[in-house]
């Protein structure tokens, strides 16, 4: 095994390693254990707590999961919205700092520093608060997608400006060789080079836009952990419904995370493909013979 960064452990402290996990792991199987015996003796195991959410011969089974699948979407709606405002929007202040001229770029510099300082719940309490003072009336879904966006988009931005200034001067300098203008070098060299970089970024802060849309409650807009509020409210089941809430945004966003991977791969396996394999590659000169 080659090793750059580090020397190869030697068999003493694969022992220890070895060790060291199964040590962990006998301490982590025994809080778990711990921890179910503890909920069993206060009742938190008992059927009735459990049989609405996993029992479909329950009588509110039916009830319970279309309140959630309503909620559930709801959410999935608020964050497919901001997810692609926040893209657009986040890609244009980026490519507007990058090309500003230096009399009005501190106030494209302001903006983003402004609201990458202020919490996510800050910025969905202000829209869904200030803006209807200000004579906008949307509904809550709107003001929950206007404040994610608002803090989201800042963050995409500074994501994409560090995808374009990481790539080689050598791709804007050949573009302009050949006769490219500015806008056309950031639209057809730079933004799709700076996109695939930076994928696994951009798709780790579309899962903090998936995750924050939980944030919705505090203004009343009916995502999935409002149900379960409403849900806990009539069966006394908190620990149970949060559990199966944690489930869901926990598979949500691990396919997410597993699209992320398949896309990358895919976008390798283009590029490689454009390059084309060795043996398809002539001598110069074979062509004319």
């Amino acid at each position: 095994m080659n090793t750059v960064l580090y020397e190869a452990p030697g068999p003493q402290a694969k022992r220890r390693a070895l060790v060291a996990s199964a040590a962990v792991g006998l301490l982590l199987v025994a809080v778990v254990a711990w921890v179910l015996v503890e909920l069993g003796s206060e009742g938190q195991l008992a059927v009735e707590k459990w049989g609405p959410l996993i029992d479909p011969t329950n009588g509110t089974f039916a009830a319970l999961w279309n309140l959630m699948g309503q909620g559930l979407l709801n959410t999935l709606l608020a964050a497919v919205l901001a997810m692609a405002f926040s893209l657009v929007i986040g890609t244009l202040l980026a490519v507007t700092r990058l090309v500003s001229a230096p009399w009005y770029r501190w106030a494209v510099v302001g903006v983003v520093e402004l609201l990458r300082g202020v919490p996510v719940v800050i910025a969905i309490f202000f829209a869904a608060r200030v803006l209807p003072e200000l004579g906008v009336h949307l509904s809550m879904m709107w003001f929950l997608v206007i404040g994610l966006t608002a803090y989201n988009s800042v963050i995409i931005a500074e994501i994409m400006r560090a995808g374009i200034l990481a790539l080689p001067k050598g791709q804007s300098e050949a573009a302009y060789a050949i006769g490219l203008r500015r806008r056309q070098v950031l639209s057809t060299v730079l933004l799709p080079q700076a996109f695939r970089a930076m994928l696994p970024a951009l798709i780790s802060q579309l899962v903090v836009v998936l995750k924050d849309t939980s944030l919705g409650f505090i203004i009343g807009y009916l995502d999935v952990v409002r149900e379960a509020q409403v849900i806990i409210q009539n069966l006394n089941n908190p620990i149970q419904t949060y559990f199966v809430v944690a489930v869901l945004f926990i598979v949500i966003n691990y396919g997410l995370s597993r699209l992320a991977v398949h896309t990358e791969r895919r976008l390798s396996r283009g590029r490689r493909g454009r390059v084309g394999h060795p043996a398809d590659l002539q001598p110069v000169g074979a062509a004319g013979d």
